[in-house]
């Protein structure tokens, strides 16, 4: 059964209620930290942790009128707390909360992922266990080139996706910084120490050098990890794609019972989860761009990034993560045709064999441009002609037949011997 798509997962981190909570977070540590340095009082700090709560509909109907979000989010709060509420936000400006509380949420977007990731490493790693031998015709340029088996082919998917687990393992220590400067970052109004214990609280490193904000190389070296990770599932939902091809249909997308392809067509089996994975990668290369334009900030901070972050960060998320669980659900339930990869590998009397012909010419005597050319014009003449059959024109061909002998011209026509070599890329991946 294919699993449908849920929103709390990756969705829930997102929200305005999510948000909101990890503002609070980063002002109660700051609280915290404070007080452990004594420059406010334990009692007053309890009293923020008891009663520091927020309203969204209040936080909206404040922000309505003063036009500031962290302030109407501040209003809302010291509603809640009374008169300790006074010690929130000391020497603090907007972007030390907004910036810190955001590397909470990429963090724990990030961890999302990685668990999502974990299990397409686990999908593509099963499969291409169960064919590693089927064999199939290897391709480039979309024409066929020589012998390969499917496992091979998902074992350089897996090995894509492991890098990428890496890639993610990197990102999530380079966006767990926080930063409790103040104004322009010089730590004129707050003691360095704060924002030393306050990050430390929240599993966050300080910023090295900030100015108001913490510089979005940050974030955008995240959205361009995103748009990478995404461009690899674009080019598995490619693959399958091409793979699907009715000429070709050597794998196939699950089509569930009851399913439809197509309003006037009866007959269409579209793989239309591959195409809306093409499409979302679209996107989220488009949200890459989009961080690179908000690194060029004006001075010490403008806020012409805060605008598109509010659209590209949740959304390239959120899409990052449907695309995985839709990767996944891909890879489990493929529909794989080991019958129509042999059909296709023979098809005009197996000419993906040609190289071998060639290298055994030059190896029992013959030049290597006589070889070559023998062994194309017989290719060539398979290709163009319907049913054509390049092994009997081998075989039928007199220089060929005075240099190799049946049983060496059966040899150069055995698959196996292309997968000789690809156990030791499978015990680099484990598979």
């Amino acid at each position: 059964m294919i699993e449908r798509y849920t929103l709390p997962e990756m969705g829930n981190l997102w929200t305005d209620e999510y948000k909101l909570k990890t503002w609070l977070q980063v002002e109660i540590a700051v609280c915290e930290a404070q007080a452990e340095l004594g420059r406010i009082p334990v009692e007053a700090v309890e009293e923020i942790k008891a009663k520091a709560d927020f309203d969204i509909q209040r936080v909206l109907e404040i922000e309505a009128e003063v036009r500031h979000d962290m302030i109407a989010f501040l209003t809302n709060v010291n509603e809640h707390v009374g008169d300790a509420g006074r010690y929130i936000h000391l020497g603090l400006t907007s972007s030390d909360v907004l910036d810190t509380a955001l590397a909470l949420q990429l963090v724990e977007s990030v961890n999302v992922l990685m668990e999502r990731l974990e299990d397409l490493v686990q999908a593509i790693r099963y499969q291409a266990q169960q064919h590693r031998y089927t064999v199939m015709a290897g391709r480039s340029h979309g024409i066929h080139a020589e012998p390969i088996t499917f496992g091979f082919k998902l074992a350089g998917w897996l090995a894509e996706v492991l890098r990428h687990r890496d890639r993610l393992c990197r990102l999530q220590k380079e966006i767990a910084v926080g930063k409790i400067s103040g104004a322009v970052g010089t730590y004129a109004n707050i003691d360095p120490k704060i924002e030393a214990i306050a990050c430390q609280m929240l599993g966050l490193e300080p910023d090295t050098a900030s100015t108001q904000v913490i510089s979005r190389d940050r974030h955008a070296d995240f959205l361009q990890t995103l748009a990478l990770l995404t461009a690899s599932l674009e080019r598995f939902a490619v693959e399958v794609r091409n793979l699907q091809r009715t000429d070709v249909l050597e794998v196939e997308e699950f089509f569930a019972k009851g399913q439809k392809g197509s309003s006037a067509m009866p007959h269409k089996r579209n793989p239309i989860r591959s195409e809306r994975l093409t499409g979302m990668a679209r996107i989220v290369r488009g949200y890459a761009v989009s961080a690179l334009e908000n690194v060029a900030l004006w001075h010490e901070r403008d806020i012409s990034h805060s605008s598109v972050e509010r659209v590209i960060l949740p959304d390239a998320c959120i899409l990052t993560h449907f695309m995985l669980v839709e990767t996944i659900d891909l890879v489990k339930s493929l529909l794989v045709y080991p019958d129509n990869m042999k059909r296709n590998l023979n098809c005009y009397g197996g000419v993906v064999f040609s190289q071998r012909v060639l290298l055994a010419l030059v190896e029992a005597g013959m030049s290597r441009e006589d070889a070559y050319a023998v062994v194309q014009t017989c290719a060539h003449a398979a290709w163009n002609k319907e049913g054509g059959d390049f092994k009997a024109l081998i075989s039928q061909e007199p220089s060929v037949t005075a240099t190799l002998t049946e049983a060496d011209i059966d040899d150069c026509f055995n698959p196996q011997h292309h997968l000789r070599n690809l156990e030791h890329i499978y015990q680099r991946l484990s598979i």
